[in-house]
C-alpha cells in the first residue's frame, strides 16, 4: 500500500512539474483618438491579457494631431527619431509578462514616439513583442523593421494593422496563427 501511495505522489509530482506555463500577456497601447483602445480592449478580450494604456502626461488636442501643419506637436515628433515624448510610468510588474502586445495609430509610417518611450522604459528584455495598429491606410512594413533594429533584445513577431471594427474572432484568429 505504502508503494503505491508512494507512486501516486511521484506522479502526481512529475505531471505538476511538466506541466505547461500559461504565458503572462499584456496590451499596451497608445491611443490619441480612441480608435487604437477600442482595438486592444478587443485584444485584451480574446487573449485574457491585462490591459495598459500608454499615456503621454501631456495628453494630445486636435491641434496638437493635426499632420498637415508641420509645427503641431505630432509633426515635430515624428519629425525628430530622438525624441521620446514623457509618459506616465505606472505600469506594475513589467518583467513579469512574457509576451506584449504594443499596439498605436500609424503615424508617418511608424509608432508615435510614445511607444519608444515606453518600450525604454521598462525591461522587456528576451520578451516576445508583438505590434498591432489602426490606420487609414498604411502597413505596418516601416514600424516592424525599425523596431526589430531598435531594440533586438526583444523578441520580434511581425504585426498587423487592423479595421477598427475587428472583432474578437478575428483577434483571436489573429493570436493563434502567431503560434
Amino acid at each position: 500500500m505504502k508503494k503505491i501511495l508512494m507512486l501516486t505522489m511521484l506522479c502526481a509530482i512529475a505531471l505538476t512539474g511538466c506541466a505547461q506555463k500559461k504565458d503572462k500577456v499584456l496590451v499596451a497601447y497608445f491611443s490619441a483618438t480612441g480608435n487604437t483602445a477600442q482595438l486592444a480592449t478587443t485584444l485584451a478580450e480574446a487573449t485574457g491579457a491585462t490591459l495598459f494604456e500608454v499615456q503621454p502626461t501631456v495628453r494630445y488636442t486636435d491641434a496638437d494631431l493635426d499632420w498637415r501643419d508641420q509645427e503641431s506637436r505630432s509633426s515635430l515628433a515624428m519629425k525628430d527619431p530622438a525624441c521620446r515624448p514623457e509618459i506616465v510610468k505606472n505600469l506594475e510588474d513589467a518583467a513579469s509578462y512574457d509576451i506584449i502586445y504594443v499596439g498605436f495609430p500609424v503615424w508617418w509610417g511608424t509608432a508615435p514616439r510614445e511607444i519608444n518611450t515606453f518600450l525604454e522604459s521598462y525591461d522587456f528584455s528576451g520578451k516576445t513583442v508583438i505590434l498591432f495598429a489602426t490606420s487609414g491606410g498604411s502597413t505596418l512594413d516601416q514600424a516592424n523593421s525599425l523596431f526589430k533594429e531598435a531594440y533586438p533584445a526583444l523578441v520580434w513577431k511581425d504585426g498587423k494593422v487592423f479595421p477598427q471594427d475587428a472583432t474578437v474572432a478575428d483577434l483571436q484568429a489573429w493570436v493563434a496563427s502567431l503560434q
